[in-house]
């Protein structure tokens, strides 16, 4: 059984689920989709930038999975920001997955400082279209990704309804601690983008000794330390193992010290964007 997390609008999701960034042939996509659905996953991300909106609703159909069974989470991206740029988007997307609803819609990334001046007016912009679209009903909850606290501090002033998720990278070696701890006040709900880093974490020396003493596997540790701090995780993987080995972490708990460890490890990988100093990807 995968936990639930309730957000504060009392939608529910699971704390795992599945992510498809880079799943873009659509018969990976269907053998992916059917091997996690079989393996308990319900919640699946995917985004407008990922070009992969259709492969993945071919796939939810070839498996014959009802609609209402599943948790579909899509994003717009950086080219579509402004309130009705933002409405559009998010109807091409829902055509693309065949729905009629999006269960959580994001913003992608926030109009980067570096290269707006009205950047805040531009995330605000953006933030109105996304409420209209949760008020008229398309979008069951709506959320940001790789929003700092700066960025959220500045919607708050125009916002009639604050953000119910933040997508952020968030993994051992990489806690961003101050930034959670403002999401967890504002009762918005973390929601982990790279649970597993870019990998590299996984050959941490700490993280694989704890993995030997239980009997799972590195990323089994890491994304458990993600769920018992309360967040969502959503790792990608393509593999058939791996799919179902990142969803079998509810048969064991970590200690308060193996928590303590992994919360406390220095930088040992990951992607680290910093949404104040990218610029736009396109």
């Amino acid at each position: 059984m995968v936990d639930s997390i309730k957000l504060r609008n009392e939608v529910k999701l699971p704390s795992v689920g599945l992510g498809t960034w880079q799943i873009n042939d659509k018969d990976l996509m269907s053998e992916v989709i059917s091997c996690a659905y079989d393996s308990g996953y319900t919640l699946f991300d995917t985004a407008a930038s990922y070009s992969n909106e259709i492969a993945l609703s071919k796939a939810i159909a070839r498996a014959g999975i009802p609609r209402e069974n599943i948790f579909l989470s899509d994003k717009v991206w950086n080219t579509c920001r402004g309130y009705e740029q933002t409405i559009e988007a998010c109807k091409k997307s829902m055509k693309k997955l065949k729905t009629d609803y999006l269960d959580l819609y994001l913003v992608h990334w926030p109009a980067s400082v570096k290269l707006y001046t009205d950047w805040a007016q531009i995330n605000a912009d953006t933030w109105r279209g996304m409420e209209r679209l949760y008020k008229d009903g398309l979008v069951r909850a709506i959320g940001v990704c790789n929003f700092k606290t700066h960025h959220l501090e500045k919607l708050k002033e125009t916002a009639e309804i604050m953000p119910f998720i933040n997508q952020i990278e968030y993994h051992p070696g990489f806690t961003q601690y101050e930034l959670v701890t403002y999401c967890r006040e504002n009762y918005i709900q973390i929601e982990a983008s790279s649970p597993l880093g870019n990998g590299r974490i996984l050959e941490n020396d700490q993280i694989k000794e704890i993995a030997l003493s239980i009997g799972k596997s590195a990323a089994q540790i890491c994304l458990r330390w993600g769920v018992q701090n309360g967040s969502i995780v959503i790792p990608k993987s393509s593999d058939k193992d791996r799919i179902m080995q990142n969803i079998d972490i509810f048969d064991f708990e970590l200690t308060e010290g193996q928590m303590k460890i992994l919360s406390e490890l220095p930088f040992c990988g990951g992607l680290n964007l910093d949404s104040d100093k990218i610029t736009e990807f396109g």
